[in-house]
């Protein structure tokens, strides 16, 4: 079977395709079942009565990759989902595996574009899957790979959901899930709210919320919607610096979303969810280390519920940045700590394969 001509632009060898993904995409089959929930099961046709879509929703989130082997399903409906629609509509088109142990995975979607997710392991052998919510990002961050790449378009629910699914299905069950990989998920929320459901559903993979984290670059509108609307998610803000105009230079997201609104928005989101919010910042040597920098990043975050996570940054070929040395780091986080800020300096992972955060779109 020759590969469609909308996936060879991924150089993806034959032998890596799936089958069931080929022989669907050939058939014009694209709709995958895994971004429905139950009652939107019972609504396809045949699926009848409404208990088989409970059924057929418990497989896939069991981790059934085809529906002949959903055996308490009669044969001729299994036929019927097998001649009609896919079970997951994109399929792993490369593996790439870093000594530390991290892992990426690009996936190839039903219209041949690619996306990469990654799954991280802690200290404590938690495992993290790292998920995308665009295809490419328009955000365009001076310092991240991913915004070289530029938008192509929102991805669906189902193919949110499958990053999560072949993630456990290389590496065993997962402990929590964060949307920081490409793209910008607060302009996705739609997508967002209806993967969270189906991962968090008591009947499917049961994924508590409290082990979900969304991190947005700062779309303030998207922050109140999401704390009006849920779901209730842990929040983390990508802010980089609490330099105005330095924040514009490396976030051009800074120029529709200020910094005094974006702060506002994050109080609004702490009172209105009870959670902490986290605040990122990519370092960049000689950009945001200094005790200026330091000084302005702890006038933003004094009295606000929040968490801050410092990441050193890592490199990507052609950015005109460097890394931050240990010195810089060590007395940027003894600034912070003696103003009362709680601080974690995050471990570099993945760096090797292009899986660390900002290095997404880098696969050679």
């Amino acid at each position: 079977m020759s590969i469609p001509p909308q996936l060879e632009g991924c150089k993806v060898p034959q032998e890596a395709c799936s089958l069931q993904f080929l022989q669907g995409r050939q058939a014009g089959k694209v709709q995958s079942l895994a971004g429905l929930l139950p009652e939107e099961l019972s609504q396809l046709p045949g699926v009848q009565p409404a208990f088989r879509g409970m059924q057929l929703f418990k497989w896939m989130a069991s981790g059934a990759t085809s529906f002949f082997q959903m055996q308490n399903l009669p044969k001729n409906l299994r036929q019927e989902l097998e001649e009609n629609y896919v079970v997951r509509s994109s399929f792993v088109s490369k593996k790439l595996v870093d000594p530390d142990g991290t892992i990426k995975l690009q996936l190839t979607l039903h219209d041949g574009k690619c996306i990469e997710t990654v799954l991280l392991t802690d200290k404590d052998g938690r495992k993290t899957a790292c998920v995308s919510s665009q295809v490419g990002c328009g955000m365009a961050c001076a310092f991240c790979q991913t915004g070289r790449l530029g938008f192509s378009r929102n991805l669906e629910p189902a193919e949110i959901v499958e990053q999560f699914q072949f993630l456990e299905e290389t590496v065993g069950r997962l402990d929590n899930i964060v949307f920081m990989g490409m793209g910008e998920p607060l302009l996705n929320l739609e997508a967002i709210r209806k993967a969270v459901a189906i991962l968090t559903h008591p009947e499917g993979r049961n994924l508590s919320g409290r082990r979900i984290t969304l991190s947005t670059c700062g779309i303030i509108s998207g922050i109140y919607d999401l704390a009006d609307n849920g779901p209730a998610l842990k929040l983390a803000i990508s802010l980089t610096t609490a330099d105005a105009e330095l924040r514009q230079q490396l976030m051009p997201v800074t120029a529709g979303n200020p910094l005094d609104k974006l702060r506002q928005a994050i109080i609004y989101y702490a009172e209105k969810t009870g959670r902490r919010c986290t605040l990122e910042a990519a370092l960049l040597a000689g950009k945001n280390t200094g005790k200026e920098s330091a000084n302005r990043l702890i006038s933003f975050a004094r009295g606000l519920n929040c968490h801050i996570n410092l990441i050193p940054w890592n490199p990507v070929e052609g950015l005109p940045f460097q890394e931050p040395s240990a010195k810089e780091c060590k007395a940027l986080i003894h600034q912070l700590e003696n103003a009362g800020l709680n601080v974690t300096l995050r471990h570099r992972r993945g760096r090797k394969i292009g899986g660390a955060c900002g290095q997404l779109g880098k696969t050679e």
